[in-house]
């Protein structure tokens, strides 16, 4: 691939040691040395984390969903859209957005399809997330809810038109990095006639632990 084409490769650099240099209640740091040909081998440090996935829940009136969260590492209280961490083991991204919308906002949909992919922060995490559009929305039934606990107890849901909450990202008043990349891309997207949207079940070799085996 030319370097003047506009798209990011996969060029794994050999790695001659892998450590875990702390344990963590969630994920761990990673410690690895990497060859990084002429500038020699380097030892970098990342958190080794398993990726998330999240979800714009779309209504038929062009409303958004947003959880309103307690962030404690911020300390801010953060408008977010229903997302979750890819912690179930052997359990695929789509199924695991489908919990999460069920569990942080009692909704479940007819029409699923990717939205966007990204890395969170590739220089210090192998986190990758992709945010998913929910669309044909209906409630979960009352005896099938999830009972919340934690930082997600009594957090409540609320509908906010997408161009609302577009410009509320565009006025810096918004700082959840799934909120913003993802209003951002369902806002282009509708303008554009959702032209831009993938299958729910579109490859994710970008993720870490979903690539193909070699």
């Amino acid at each position: 691939m030319s370097e003047r084409e506009l798209a990011d490769t996969f060029t794994p650099n050999p790695v001659s040691s892998s450590e875990v240099a702390f344990e963590g209640m969630v994920w761990d740091v990673r410690r690895e040395a990497v060859d990084l040909g002429r500038a020699g081998t380097v030892t970098r440090e990342f958190l080794d984390h398993p990726g998330a996935v999240g979800v714009l829940a779309l209504d038929d009136a062009g409303r958004v969903a947003l959880v309103h969260q307690y962030r404690h590492p911020v300390g801010m209280t953060l408008w977010e859209l229903p997302a979750g961490l890819l912690d179930v083991e052997g359990e695929p991204p789509l199924l695991a957005a489908q919990r999460e919308l069920a569990e942080e906002a009692d909704l479940q949909a007819g029409r699923w399809d990717v939205l966007i992919d990204w890395l969170l922060s590739p220089g210090g995490t192998s986190e990758a997330f992709r945010c998913y559009l929910a669309r044909d929305l209906s409630p979960v039934p009352e005896h099938a809810r999830h009972q919340r606990h934690g930082e997600e107890l009594d957090m409540p849901t609320v509908w906010f038109d997408l161009d609302e909450v577009h410009a509320a990202v565009l006025a810096n008043r918004l700082s959840s990095p799934t909120l913003v990349v993802g209003v951002l891309a369902a806002h282009a997207g509708r303008v554009n006639g959702w032209s831009t949207l993938q299958p729910a079940d579109t490859p994710w070799p970008e993720h870490p632990r979903l690539r193909p085996k070699s």
